[in-house]
């Protein structure tokens, strides 16, 4: 979420102009994330966040805005789109697809215990679980056609270490097969950053903007890659567990997927080096940018291949 697209005051009210949400009070932009321009815009009457759509085309937004209100009326805290007075939840400001969505409460955390990687457990589940209901689908647009199509401009930047691993992994993951898995919808970004909590409390789920089709248990493992690892991107056994289990509690997870549980992790960890090292090395010109350290994705991967054998052991009883 980074200001790529200036929006003034002037823009904003504008833009207020078409809803009965109120009169502009305050526009603030965020400066984290690397996908979207993102403002918080408060109102006289309540306090919402505005969208920019950077890169996804407006034929493929209504996916994204459709899911949220779906899984915002069935439970989940997540941000709801506004509609305008003719009913559109898509609208335009400065020349780019735009949105405003319901602020939520809370505050994401950076050292999240046991108890709240349980709590985000619970709520990734309760989200594959609302999905299922879902009419609208979407391939994902980062697998591994995705990793293959980047690797040949990556690989010229890369040390000769790198390269290797790359190549190897990218390999590795096509010997696997994850198509029979349970899928559905997924997240598929449900970092620290995108969970919101009051103390213990989880209050809010955000960023669906990467939501697509797939495996449920590659969004279970692109979760416990960030919510459930030590410093030098190790994982920590009791919080991974505490994910774990009570993910199982509301969407039961079943022996094919613990086979494929020690692959899945390894993907989720390529999928977030490439996406990083891209960013780092081919960035967007942006107001306000924050391009995130791959180094952190290569040593959860090169860590997820080392404890192979040692993964298939944490698992649910």
């Amino acid at each position: 979420m980074s200001v790529f697209t200036r929006v003034s005051d002037s823009d904003a009210g504008s833009l207020l102009g078409r809803f009965d949400l109120g009169q502009l009070q305050s526009l603030e932009g965020i400066a984290s994330g690397i996908e979207n321009t993102n403002y918080f815009l408060s109102t006289d009457r309540q306090r919402f966040v505005l969208t920019l759509f950077e890169l996804l085309k407006p034929e493929e937004l209504p996916f994204f805005l459709n899911l949220m209100a779906h899984l915002a009326d069935h439970g989940i805290p997540c941000p709801h789109p506004m509609t305008d007075r003719s009913g559109a939840m898509l609208q335009e400001v400065n020349g780019k697809p735009a949105s405003i969505v319901t602020r939520l409460s809370g505050r994401s955390i950076e050292h999240p215990d046991a108890g709240q990687c349980a709590a985000v457990g619970t709520m990734l589940a309760r989200i594959h679980l609302a999905g299922a209901s879902f009419p609208m689908q979407r391939d994902n647009p980062r697998a591994a056609s995705w990793w293959k199509q980047l690797a040949p401009r990556l690989l010229p930047v890369l040390s000769q270490e790198d390269v290797a691993l790359l190549q190897a992994e990218i390999r590795y993951q096509s010997l696997h097969r994850l198509q029979d898995l349970p899928r559905g919808i997924i997240h598929a970004d449900l970092f620290r950053d995108n969970v919101l909590f009051d103390h213990d409390q989880l209050t809010g789920v955000i960023d669906f903007y990467f939501a697509c089709t797939d495996t449920w248990l590659y969004d279970l493992a692109i979760t416990v890659n960030d919510w459930c690892v030590t410093a030098d991107g190790g994982l920590d056994e009791l919080r991974c567990m505490a994910m774990l289990e009570a993910y199982h509690q509301i969407r039961p997870l079943i022996p094919l997927e613990r086979g494929a549980w020690p692959v899945v992790l390894r993907a989720a960890a390529l999928r977030f080096w490439v996406s990083r090292l891209h960013d780092l090395h081919f960035p967007r010109e942006g107001e306000i940018t924050h391009a995130k350290n791959p180094d952190h994705f290569r040593n959860i991967l090169q860590l997820r291949i080392e404890a192979q054998s040692r993964l298939r052991s944490l698992w649910v009883n």
